[in-house]
């Protein structure tokens, strides 16, 4: 018995380890007692050559009970057609993607028969009858059918390129593809692709087609013929005629192509993604010849035109052509392409510097900078090197001397040694990956070291036998890469010195100084960071910085604006448009100048705001904008995201440009200080409501339906539609149950709710803080969050304070339901606007509490003359001023009934309760208190209730409130004007 057991063959001796392997050969036929069935040793012998023999007999297990008719035709097909055996096991074990595509659709196999598959020539018509496009290159499939189509006859053709390049592994008789062969076949398919995906397109635009030409230019990998199996495909549009017909057929192109293909790229257009998406011959001539980076021809080296108009795209050869080869006369062009190599490897993480076959040390980029680099110096003159392909240019490189012919043929062969690890790792799962396994992981090591066809060798496994060949050729490159990328005679080309054409050190710091810059020295290392270098960037700031040096001069801060340009600046670096609108919009340099000298609340913003910028060139566009528009807006933004944290996050984004539009309006003086608290009173309303929408929508869904209505009430300086730049949103939440809720199921459901809207919105940000406060609610922070209408009621009735009733003067619904929060104002009005007015012992108890405010609230060490909130005749007096006045008379004066301060002022008039010229200096000084405060908290970058006494600081906020005037001038000035508000506050309030 034990001789019988030992002579029994195992699966293990063909590279199988699962468990389950003999239970599925046996049921395939392949297996029987005493081992392999007699006619399939052959392919058991295949099978165990396979990248993954368990992987590729799995797929066969899974492709014979999905299709039980078939399989006894692929079954003798495995057996007698070796072609068909070696490809097919090959990528079953080579590519689970490419397995899961085959077994999916019935009979796909059969395109792997050594008398069926498809040459490259056939490529573009299979693909285009797939979507069926007819003679004039006009698909008659459209929509989703055409990406069906196309995505199944695309994926086909890429089974057969990928058996065609792994079933030598399998079959070691059957042909090695080159590696050009390989990249060839996959760059036809994509121009195949795209050609149909074209026809979809001109499909789609009709009849309006006809009034455009478009062509489509590859950049990259596909120009150059070596594309990967998955990868963006690099391109830009060139058109004619009608550009919006064109734009709209490009667009569709690259959805077509992304949903049945691959990505379509556009980002190497001019101005990138900024800029438009097709251009004509004339736009791009005049871009490239003007504005056009360095690294911009680099990426032209590979362009040719793969789809459309043909006679377009050799005219736009015609143009980009001569460019190229004249980009090495760029001033600085040597230490460009170099810092763009240093960039690209700079955002590489340091932990996977040497596992990344792209970015890394000794990567593909390594190669590909360096014969591009060589290529654009020599190719001026040698028009042998004007090629697309790394690796033909590389050996045209080396024929022609200017690179060690040893050095040309190891770059050469470690360069396609990486792009074939490379494809392995793709075809694995199809998908974009440049990531070299970990040095632990032996079995995705050996996949690969199998799937390169590595095999062990002196003792080493397959892995170990990869691992130190890709270590090898990644040092070898590298060193390559730095004799070659950094020799001194590249250093030297088209190098022009820059001293000659600016002032010495010396001199440009006394020109600084004369200028009022207090650290010329820090100012003029700002001014060399932003201009080193011949980039383009670098070359529109030399254009702007004399201009805008000048314009920071006459700001309050002009070394801390030349530092926030700066930080702007690098922030936005990749924000193509940035410096193009500095350059062409005189007004909004000059006013980017104002806010960045003035305020250090705007250079963040800014950053994560930039699209403000634009507006700056037009004050109506920056000022004018509706608020009703901006809330419907913003509440639309947030409604779309069904995610809670998403739509948080649009909503801070939102507020952010808001309060960025706002803040540049109120410095520059195109908004007057009432405007300013009504924009942002009307974004924090959006936001709380679009917040409480979108947690009570998530709440309901928690909680299997919505257990209550809720409504926010807005207190204070949010009711009454004065907020400034730091305010609080001071409110209250009321709720009230749904049918069939009790109250206290619908208080603990409207608690959730309003304890999410506060967490969401006061969670940490680089934005200024969004604070819920909800401490005027019954009983203070002692009190229910939430509490039912019946509550507030019966508490207001039983329990209300007079300072209660006074807070409830500036009640407000800002959000939520409508009738609920209609029906608390119905509720409280009886009580802040009492029948009779006021009996003296109340009147006395405000005067009180106001007193205590004056002496506990002023924080210690401020200027009662000049704190703008609880400082005399400030904010705090004028209010409480009008509030006495409304819980007195309110209840026969009906105009006083209103949040509003300047509003009640005014009613206080028409009804003779106060003299004109008294409410003329409270109007005065509550609106320069307020226009004060709020601009100290945009200079200081954060809240301030306190007029700066001296310095910068108070320069900045004079300047922004009495453009002309002195500093001390206008400090005279405001504490003459809150000096008689004073006096009216102590006439109306403490003896009226």
């Amino acid at each position: 018995m034990a001789d019988r057991v030992r002579s029994t063959p195992s699966t293990a001796r063909y590279g199988l380890t699962d468990d389950r392997a003999a239970a599925h050969l046996s049921a395939a036929g392949w297996w029987g007692e005493a081992g392999p069935a007699p006619d399939r040793e052959t392919s058991m012998v295949a099978l165990s050559r396979s990248p993954d023999p368990d992987l590729a007999l799995l797929a066969l297990d899974r492709i014979r009970t999905a299709d039980t008719g078939g399989w006894p035709a692929l079954d003798r097909a495995i057996a007698t057609d070796r072609g068909l055996r070696g490809r097919l096991l090959a990528v079953f074990g080579g590519s689970s993607a490419l397995a899961d595509f085959v077994i999916a659709r019935s009979g796909e196999w059969r395109r792997l028969l050594t008398d069926r598959r498809h040459s490259v020539a056939d490529y573009p018509a299979v693909l285009l009858e797939s979507v069926d496009a007819g003679e004039d290159g006009v698909a008659r499939r459209t929509g989703a059918d055409a990406v069906r189509t196309l995505r199944a006859a695309y994926r086909g053709l890429l089974l057969e390129i990928a058996a065609d390049d792994l079933g030598h592994l399998v079959e070691p008789g059957l042909p090695v593809p080159t590696y050009a062969q390989t990249t060839g076949r996959l760059t036809a398919l994509a121009e195949a692709a795209m050609r149909a995906a074209l026809a979809v397109a001109a499909a789609a635009a009709g009849d309006a087609r006809d009034g455009c030409r478009l062509t489509v230019i590859a950049m990259g990998k596909c120009g150059g013929h070596e594309l990967n199996y998955v990868s963006d495909v690099d391109v830009l549009f060139v058109g004619d005629g009608d550009l919006e017909v064109a734009t709209r057929m490009a667009s569709t192109m690259i959805r077509v192509a992304g949903q049945s293909c691959f990505e379509v790229d556009a980002a190497l257009r001019p101005e990138g993604k900024a800029g438009p998406l097709v251009r004509t011959l004339d736009g791009h001539a005049a871009y490239f010849d003007r504005w056009a980076r360095t690294w911009e021809f680099q990426a032209l080296l590979k362009a040719r035109p793969v789809a459309g108009d043909a006679a377009l795209g050799e005219g736009y050869l015609d143009v980009v052509r001569p460019l190229v080869w004249a980009a090495a006369d760029r001033d600085n062009f040597v230490d460009d392409v170099r810092a763009m190599r240093r960039r690209v490897e700079d955002h590489v993480p340091t932990d996977l510097l040497d596992r990344e076959l792209k970015l890394g040390r000794g990567g593909l980029r390594d190669v590909e900078f360096a014969v591009q680099l060589l290529q654009l110096v020599h190719g001026r003159n040698d028009e042998s090197l004007r090629r697309r392909s790394t690796v033909d240019t590389l050996a045209a490189l080396g024929e022609g001397g200017y690179v060690g012919r040893t050095d040309s043929a190891e770059m050469g062969e470690s360069y396609r040694f990486l792009r074939l690890v490379e494809h392995r790792l793709q075809l694995q799962r199809l998908r974009r990956t440049h990531l070299f396994p970990q040095a632990g992981d032996t079995d995705e090591l050996r996949w690969l070291a199998r799937a390169a066809g590595i095999r062990p060798d002196r003792g080493k496994a397959e892995g170990e036998v990869l691992q130190a060949e890709f270590q090898r050729h990644l040092r070898r490159i590298r060193r390559l890469h730095e004799k070659l990328f950094y020799r001194p005679l590249l250093e030297a080309v088209a190098r022009v010195p820059g001293e000659a054409l600016r002032l010495s050190a010396e001199a440009a710091e006394a020109r600084l100084a004369a200028l009022g810059y207090a650290a010329p020295d820090g100012a003029l290392r700002h001014i060399e960071a932003l201009t080193a270098g011949m980039s383009r960037r670098a070359a529109i700031q030399r254009a702007l910085l004399p201009a805008l040096l000048e314009m920071l001069a006459e700001t309050p801060d002009p070394d801390g604006g030349l530092l926030a340009y700066r930080r702007v600046s690098e922030a936005l670096a990749s924000t193509e448009w940035y410096l193009r609108v500095l350059r062409d919009e005189a007004a909004v340099v000059e006013r980017l100048a104002t806010l960045l000298g003035t305020a250090k609340l705007v250079p963040d913003l800014i950053v994560r705001a930039p699209e403000v910028l634009r507006l700056l060139s037009d004050p109506e566009q920056l000022a004018g904008r509706d608020t009703a528009e901006v809330a419907t807006s913003l509440r639309q933004a947030v409604n779309r995201q069904a995610y809670l944290g998403n739509a948080v996050a649009a909503a801070r984004s939102l507020r952010r440009h808001e309060l960025l539009r706002v803040a540049a309006a109120d410095l520059l003086g195109f908004m007057d200080v009432l405007t300013v608290c009504h924009a942002l009173s009307s974004v924090w309303v959006a936001v709380l409501q679009a917040t409480l929408a979108a947690v009570d929508r998530a709440e309901s869904v928690s909680a299997g339906g919505r257990r209550a209505r809720i409504a926010v009430i807005g207190m204070g300086r949010l009711g009454g539609g004065e907020l400034g730049y730091g305010s609080d949103a001071d409110v209250l939440f009321v709720c009230e149950p749904v049918e069939g809720v009790s109250d206290a199921d619908a208080v603990k459901y409207a608690g959730r709710v309003a304890q999410s809207v506060r967490k969401q919105l006061g969670a940490p940000s680089q934005d200024p803080p969004l604070q819920v406060d909800v401490d005027l609610r019954p009983e203070g922070r002692q009190g229910s969050l939430v509490r039912t209408l019946e509550s507030y009621r019966a508490y207001y009735e039983q329990w209300a304070q007079v300072w209660e009733a006074q807070a409830l003067l500036r009640a407000l619904p800002i959000a939520g339901d409508e009738d609920l929060g209609a029906r608390f104002i119905e509720m409280i009005d009886p009580i802040r606007y009492p029948e009779g007015g006021l009996d003296a012992a109340r009147v006395r108890e405000i005067r009180r509490i106001k007193a205590r405010v004056d002496t506990e609230r002023l924080p210690r060490g401020a200027d009662p003359a000049t704190h703008m909130k609880l400082g005399r005749g400030g904010l705090a007096d004028v209010e409480w001023t009008l509030q006495l006045l409304a819980l007195r008379h309110a209840h026969e004066v009906p105009s006083l009934r209103t949040t509003s301060t300047v509003d009640g002022l005014r009613a206080a008039v028409a009804a003779g309760l106060v003299a004109e010229a008294d409410a003329a200096a409270l109007r005065e000084a509550w609106l320069l208190a307020t226009h004060a405060r709020n601009a100290a908290t945009v200079v200081r970058g954060k809240v301030s209730d306190q007029l700066p006494a001296a310095g910068r600081e108070l320069v900045a906020v004079a300047a922004v409130l009495r453009p002309d005037a002195d500093p001390g001038e206008f400090v005279d000035s405001y504490r003459r004007t809150l000096r008689r508000s004073r006096g009216v506050v102590e006439r109306l309030f403490y003896e009226g």
